[in-house]
């Protein structure tokens, strides 16, 4: 990992970045995949961060050289409106992007690790995810303190304690 990357609070101006990194995690595999506002336009996928800024909503930008490379976000959901990775309303569900050539670097463990630290701040106990099995990512995510407590096909649905961070 470069010295060079800083890890800072996301701002209201950052939503684009936000959405450009749901993409590459909904898109981690990478080719063949669509444009991003067709890969995005999915509902499962477009109401992820429709309407940012909701009460609970806390993100992070990973940058290097003064340039956005990544982002984690977290958000709560409700037993009738959540995603993948919901387990609770309580529990808000983590997504995270690395930019493609950035990943493998530690960016990501940056980024959790900031996340877990704002969440935990902010009086969130526990937050959850969902990863297939096959992402690179799942070992982060283990060597974070995610246990994996439900699993939907060939995902996992994981939670940690913010304690943790």
């Amino acid at each position: 990992m470069s010295a060079e990357v800083t890890i800072r609070p996301a701002a209201e101006a950052d939503l684009t970045f936000l959405r450009q990194m749901l993409y590459e995690a909904a898109y981690w595999r990478g080719a063949p995949r669509p444009d991003l506002e067709g890969g995005l336009a999915y509902p499962v996928l477009s109401k992820l961060l429709a309407g940012w800024g909701r009460a609970g909503d806390l993100a992070v930008v990973a940058e290097a050289a003064e340039e956005p490379v990544g982002a984690a976000w977290l958000r709560f959901w409700s037993d009738v409106d959540h995603s993948f990775g919901y387990v609770a309303p309580e529990v808000p569900e983590i997504g995270i992007g690395v930019a493609a050539a950035y990943r493998q670097r530690g960016i990501g463990r940056l980024l959790m690790t900031r996340l877990l630290g704002e969440a935990a701040r902010a009086g969130t106990l526990r937050v959850s995810l969902s990863v297939e099995r096959d992402n690179p990512a799942l070992h982060l995510y283990e060597s974070l303190g995610f246990e994996t407590v439900g699993e939907l096909g060939s995902a996992c649905t994981m939670v940690a304690e913010t304690r943790h961070a």
